[in-house]
């Protein structure tokens, strides 16, 4: 069966001659999947859960200190069909700033906190959700057990009219739950999230939805289905974290979506791509095409992807601490093409939040600070080089593999799959 129109205008869209082949496969379109039963989850004027549509979700990338460009870009978001727009606050700056924004706009705000949770009691008056990352609970506080931390969250949620969502990430897994599953690390992210839930309903306290993500579309999908299994109940926001530039990040991520979707998991989503600030509406855009063809029963099939290089870099966000980054990151992508049948991963991250982790797990990682880009191999730092001198000595890290696992027969690509 031909494509159809609107079939072949998505893959223009997604895919371009020089990354990989692709084709749509077009299942029955007499029903959409039927949606798992969840409870819902109001957050401000969007429900998440039992059955309401799936609310796509993007993440502001403008500082949020700058007030007039948040602002404009919210409501950017708004009107390409986001939502909830996230915004980061990491400090009492930012929440000053927040309480502006929300008074310039009517979007629904979800609050984005990392390692000061103790700011949930400053912005949930502003904010219709608080996100917080279990695995960062770890790092502050350390005299604070856990429970009593997730009780001022919870505290602080209920008595501001607030959501939560528990977003756990492969990089940044709480330590404690990685010891007690080694070797396991997608049992160790489930579990957090089981843990976390648990926490929450001892306190009475249900109006929480969650998300396990990771960078390996596979990974998304194994640890969703293993949730979904566990808690059906709990509404699910699907997202492959740092999923990279379009279009292979776009792919990457609709290899997750659409098998989570089809069976009926996920109740909100967010598609997270590494753009420049004018092109942060796209996320929106993606998300919703990507449920527009899961509703109608076309599929994307994408022959040998994720068997050679893979890149993975940050969606840009308001902690990115060179804006330079994006640029950088394709600047990756084209310097490496001649290596793209080779299994190597590299990855390219914008702030303090996400890099370490995400780096330390790469075969490659570039960790880009304001004026410099750290540059580790499997996780031990080579050096620090300005943005224009890291890329040949990437380029000289990236041969280095290649000749050592040609040399020891641990070779592998894509043509010997």
């Amino acid at each position: 069966m031909p494509a159809s129109p609107a079939a072949r205008a998505a893959l223009r869209f997604i895919l371009s001659p020089s990354t990989c082949s692709a084709s749509l496969l077009n299942m029955s379109n007499d029903a959409a999947p039927a949606r798992r039963p969840t409870r819902a989850v109001r957050v401000g004027t969007t429900q998440i859960g039992a059955g309401a549509p799936v609310a796509v979700q993007t993440m502001c990338a403008t500082k949020t200190r700058d007030i007039d460009a948040t602002v404009a870009q919210t409501i950017q978001l708004q009107r390409a069909g986001a939502g909830v727009v996230r915004i980061a606050v990491d400090n009492d700056k930012e929440v000053e700033a927040l309480k502006e924004i929300r008074r310039q706009t009517d979007a629904v705000l979800a609050v984005d906190l990392q390692e000061n949770y103790r700011l949930a009691a400053k912005v949930g008056p502003h904010v219709d959700k608080i996100r917080y990352n279990p695995g960062h609970l770890h790092h502050v506080e350390r005299d604070t057990s856990i429970r009593d931390k997730v009780a001022w969250l919870v505290g602080a949620a209920r008595d501001t009219d607030c959501a939560i969502r528990i977003g756990v990430n492969c990089g940044s897994v709480a330590p404690e739950f990685l010891a007690r599953y080694p070797g396991d690390q997608l049992e160790a992210l489930v579990q957090s999230t089981l843990y976390h839930c648990a926490l929450m309903e001892e306190m009475g306290f249900e109006r929480f939805v969650v998300s396990l993500k990771d960078s390996d579309p596979d990974k998304v999908v194994e640890a969703n289905r293993r949730f979904s299994q566990a808690r059906p109940d709990v509404p699910l926001h699907l997202g492959v974290t740092e999923a990279g530039m379009p279009p292979e990040g776009i792919i990457k991520t609709r290899l997750a979506f659409e098998k989570l979707l089809a069976d009926g998991i996920g109740d909100t989503l967010r598609v997270s791509l590494t753009l420049p600030n004018d092109r942060k509406h796209e996320e929106v855009a993606v998300g919703h095409r990507i449920l527009d063809d899961v509703r109608r029963g076309r599929f994307i099939s994408v022959p040998n992807f994720g068997r050679g290089l893979n890149i993975i870099s940050c969606p840009s966000c308001s902690r990115v601490e060179n804006e330079s980054f994006v640029e950088l990151a394709a600047q990756v992508r084209e310097l490496t093409r001649y290596a793209r049948q080779h299994r190597v991963t590299i990855a390219v991250m914008g702030c303090r939040v996400n890099g370490p982790g995400e780096t330390d797990d790469a075969d490659l990682g570039l960790w880009c600070g304001p004026s410099t880009v750290n540059l580790k191999r499997n996780g031990v730092k080579i050096g620090a080089f300005n943005y224009q001198a890291v890329l040949p000595r990437l380029r000289e890290e990236l041969d280095r593999i290649i000749a050592e696992r040609v040399a020891t027969g641990t070779h592998s690509s894509t043509d010997a799959a």
